[in-house]
């Protein structure tokens, strides 16, 4: 989950390197280091415990070279620490390797590396690598890098510098993101785009198994074994006024408020009024093909995970396939049944979250149609994938996501509304949820306005040390995303519970101390909702109400606009992020960087 960048060219190198870091902070911020290469061609490092700050503040005034690479940590193996930053050198201090992954084997080449004299300085599993390579015998770096991977089992994302070869760096991937940037006479490469984008938007992204030297002028990939590859670079569609914050305090409140806007992104161009459906031409799955599909099945991980859940809803409804979402995580686990005849749908907002990859690649040894539905243009999911869609959410710099979960689940709703038509609902059905689709952006925007009263409500349940999410069918994945958001980014405990299951346990937990955020929307089951309401006021306890109408047993009520009720889900989560938000705001916490967490989670 980590971040790098590099940068080879005629530029100071120091200050790109830092300001790549800080655009990539929210991959990890545990730590942070530089190294450089210095006039006499050795290697200069400044390594730091905290975050992108605390480095800039220590490297020196004269720490001038024009090739160096860079890393902000999510720790994995060592706790943060300046030894246990990136980059990592060998014994001779040849060689400088920054590394984003997990080396599973890293022990048992700890102990082999030991027992013939290396000395280690860190606890880190990446020390391995650059010890790997300092070792190895082959006359090229390249060869050296290549030597070293073999011995390795695992995920990298690395880029390698070496005293003895400072015309290049050399970089190389499997299962962790890297990125090349192409300049004019510069050459870049970065874990993410948002590093990149400020200097240039022509890029190549590394497959798996892949390597690739970068030099000032030129650039070439190849594989492990050596074998050039074919690499064209493609344009970035983000600019770099995307990742700025846009006159908003935090990123995920500039996310928060971007979602009417993302949300008529995601539906521009795609809707088909003469046929009341929705055009996907990325699905790659014609017609008789939908028609023989018998069952979906949705995976992805956290947030991803909450909305292919109502996702899964959808589909049900709307194109009446069974359908259902699992943990990408649980899958990979189980021994799954691949069924010739289900659909599986891949979701990952970044494309490339490692257990959503590794459960496609499974899937598609095992001969499975895949679909993707992602926010990142050409990622790993989405290039594995059979088809798919892209969300257009844009660029969301947060960890904690907020228009993402959006997009997707309208995404979803896209998708279910095309599988219907391709089925059995009806044009006018058709029309009905394509109405409501139009109406979304709009709605959104008045859920925003109602921010100032959220924030109130948000100051007086801040001093909760738990909260219980209640939904029934539609709303509990609403609820479980409500509580995730929570726990995220203000530490209060909260747990989500279909609202039906209360009476078989949860109810013993409620008392004035543990208030309830209930999922309450004007459907055909509002009567069952306001008796589960009557059981947690009979029992003292406190109650915010998400309703399209105020709800007398609720203490507090927040009105949404009433949409469709397949499309309520989407509008009834936007006003809990913003009161996780200010619940958040209103403890101290820092919004954008919530502890022991980062945005892209490429380990296992």
């Amino acid at each position: 989950m980590c971040g790098i960048v590099g940068y080879i060219g005629r530029r100071d190198v120091a200050p790109l390197l830092l300001e790549g870091l800080q655009r990539l902070e929210y991959r990890g911020y545990d730590s942070a280091g530089i190294v450089i290469t210095g006039k006499s061609g050795e290697l200069k490092t400044v390594k730091a415990k905290g975050r992108v700050r605390e480095l800039e503040a220590r490297i020196p005034k004269r720490f001038a070279g024009t090739t160096g690479i860079a890393h902000t940590r999510w720790a994995t193996h060592g706790a943060p620490s300046d030894e246990n930053a990136h980059p990592h050198l060998d014994a001779d201090n040849k060689v400088a390797v920054v590394h984003n992954g997990i080396i599973d084997n890293a022990s048992e080449l700890r102990a082999k590396l030991t027992a013939d004299g290396t000395v280690f300085a860190s606890e880190t599993d990446t020390e391995v690598l650059a010890h790997l390579i300092g070792r190895a015998q082959a006359e090229t770096l390249e060869k050296k890098v290549s030597e070293a991977l073999r011995a390795v089992e695992g995920t990298y994302g690395i880029a390698v510098m070496h005293r003895d070869f400072p015309d290049r760096i050399v970089v190389a991937r499997n299962g962790s993101p890297v990125v090349l940037g192409i300049g004019e006479k510069e050459m870049f490469v970065a874990s993410d785009v948002a590093a990149l984008v400020a200097h240039t938007r022509q890029v190549v992204t590394l497959g798996d198994g892949e390597m690739a030297t970068l030099k000032a002028d030129d650039f070439r990939t190849y594989t492990t074994e050596g074998s050039r590859t074919t690499a064209t670079p493609t344009t970035v569609e983000w600019e770099a006024e995307s990742y700025d914050m846009g006159g908003h305090d935090t990123y995920m409140h500039k996310e928060i408020a971007e979602q009417a806007e993302a949300v008529d992104r995601v539906l521009r161009g795609r809707i088909d009024d003469r046929f009341a459906t929705v055009h996907l031409g990325g699905l790659n799955l014609e017609p008789g093909e939908a028609r023989r599909v018998r069952r979906i099945k949705i995976l992805g991980c956290g947030t991803s995970y909450h909305a292919g859940q109502i996702g899964a809803q959808l589909i049900e409804e709307l194109a009446r396939i069974p359908s259902d979402a699992e943990p990408a995580s649980e899958f990979r686990y189980r021994n799954p049944v691949v069924d010739p005849d289900t659909l599986y749908v891949a979701v990952s907002q970044s494309g490339e979250t490692y257990d959503v990859l590794a459960a496609v690649q499974e899937l598609k040894r095992k001969g499975a149609r895949v679909l993707g539905v992602v926010n990142v243009v050409g990622s790993a999911i989405a290039r594995e994938a059979d088809g798919g869609t892209y969300v257009h959410a844009g660029p969301e710099v947060c960890v904690v996501s907020t228009k993402c979960f959006t997009n997707t689940v309208v995404a979803f709703a896209l998708l279910a509304l095309h599988l219907g038509r391709i089925r059995d609902l009806s044009v006018s059905d058709g029309k009905r949820i394509i109405e409501g689709l139009r109406r979304l952006p709009g709605q959104i925007d008045e859920i925003l306005k109602t921010e100032p009263e959220i924030k109130k409500l948000a100051r007086e349940y801040a001093d909760a040390k738990s909260m219980l999410f209640i939904g029934r069918v539609r709303g509990y994945p609403v609820a479980r995303e409500a509580s995730l958001k929570l726990k995220e980014v203000s530490y209060i405990h909260a747990e989500a519970y279909p609202a039906s299951e209360l009476k078989h346990g949860p109810l013993a937990l409620i008392e004035p101390a543990m208030p309830t955020v209930a999922i309450v929307p004007d459907d055909d089951l509002l009567e069952k909702n306001r008796a589960a309401l009557e059981e947690i006021k009979a029992r003292s306890g406190r109650i915010l109400a998400v309703a399209h109408q105020v709800q007398e047993k609720a203490d507090h009520t927040i009105v949404v606009p009433k949409n469709e009720d397949e499309l309520d889900p989407i509008l009834m989560g936007i006003p809990l992020q913003l009161f996780a938000y200010h619940t958040a705001l209103a403890l101290g916490r820092d919004i954008d960087k919530p502890r022991n967490l980062a945005k892209s989670v490429t380990v296992e």
